[in-house]
C-alpha cells in the first residue's frame, strides 16, 4: 500500500484550503437491485435494533470507508459493517483515524455476478489486512457459477479461513447470532431467544396487531362496564 504525498494526490481530493478532501459518496447506487436494496436495508436496521442497548457498537452500510490517513483513493465501501469499542452516531464517512483505529470486526457483502471475484479476493485480502474477525458473502440471485453462501473466519494466524456452513446456517460468535439462508435470503436469527431478527416491516406489522388487540379488549371491558 502506497500512501501518496500532497504532491501525488489527484487534484478531485485536493481543497481549496489546501487540505485534503475525503468524498463521502462514490456515486454508485446503493444496491444493483431491488432485492440487494432490501436485503441491505433488513441486515442493517435489524442489527442496528439488535445492539440499540450497546453504546459501544456502531453498524452502517455503504459508507466511505478510508483506512489511510493522507490517502483518499484508498477507500472501500463494505455493504454492512459492524464496529465495536466506539460510540454509535451518524456518520458522513469513516475515518479509521479519527476512531481510535477500530476496524469492522464482521463485514457482509451482498454479491452480483458483476462484484463476486472483487468480494470474494481482493475484498478478502483487504479486510484480512484489517484483521476483520469475520467476513460473510451471500449471494441472492442464485447464479449457477458461484456459491450461495460463502463464510469466512479470522484464524489464529491472521488469515480469513473459509469455514463450512451446515444446514444452511452459520453462527456468529461476534455478533452473538446465527447467520441463516432462507427463503432464498439471508436473515439474522437470535440462538436465545429462538427467533429471527424481525425486519421493520414485521416490527410495524405487529405493532399494528398488537395496537389492534388492545382496542378490541378495551372494548370488551367497554360492554362489560
Amino acid at each position: 500500500m502506497n500512501i501518496l504525498t500532497k504532491t501525488e494526490i489527484p487534484k478531485r481530493f485536493q481543497g481549496f484550503d489546501g487540505e485534503i478532501y475525503y468524498p463521502e459518496s462514490d456515486g454508485e447506487p446503493m444496491a444493483e437491485t431491488d432485492i440487494h436494496a432490501n436485503l441491505l436495508i433488513y441486515l442493517r436496521t435489524s442489527l442496528e435494533i439488535f445492539f440499540a442497548e450497546r453504546e459501544d457498537v456502531y453498524v452502517s452500510g455503504n459508507i466511505m470507508f478510508y483506512y489511510v490517513e493522507g490517502d483518499p483513493t484508498e477507500v472501500i465501501s463494505p455493504d454492512v459493517l459492524v464496529c465495536f469499542g466506539i460510540p454509535k452516531g451518524m456518520r458522513t464517512s469513516y475515518k479509521t483515524w479519527e476512531e481510535n483505529d477500530v476496524f469492522p470486526s464482521v463485514i457482509i457483502e451482498i454479491a452480483s455476478k458483476g462484484t463476486w471475484k472483487k468480494d470474494r479476493i481482493e475484498k478478502r485480502e483487504l479486510y484480512e489486512m484489517f484483521g476483520v474477525k469475520e467476513y460473510y458473502i451471500f449471494n441472492p440471485l442464485f447464479p449457477k457459477k458461484m456459491p450461495e453462501f460463502t463464510v469466512f473466519h479470522l484464524n489464529e494466524t491472521g488469515i480469513l479461513e473459509r469455514v463450512p456452513i451446515e444446514n444452511n446456517h452459520i453462527r456468529s460468535k461476534i455478533l452473538g447470532l446465527d447467520l441463516v439462508v432462507t427463503d432464498k435470503t439471508l436473515r439474522l436469527y437470535n440462538p436465545k431467544k429462538e427467533e429471527y431478527l424481525k425486519s421493520t416491516e414485521e416490527i410495524s406489522a405487529e405493532n399494528d396487531r398488537l395496537k389492534a388487540e388492545l382496542e378490541r379488549l378495551k372494548l370488551l371491558l367497554e360492554e362489560k362496564g
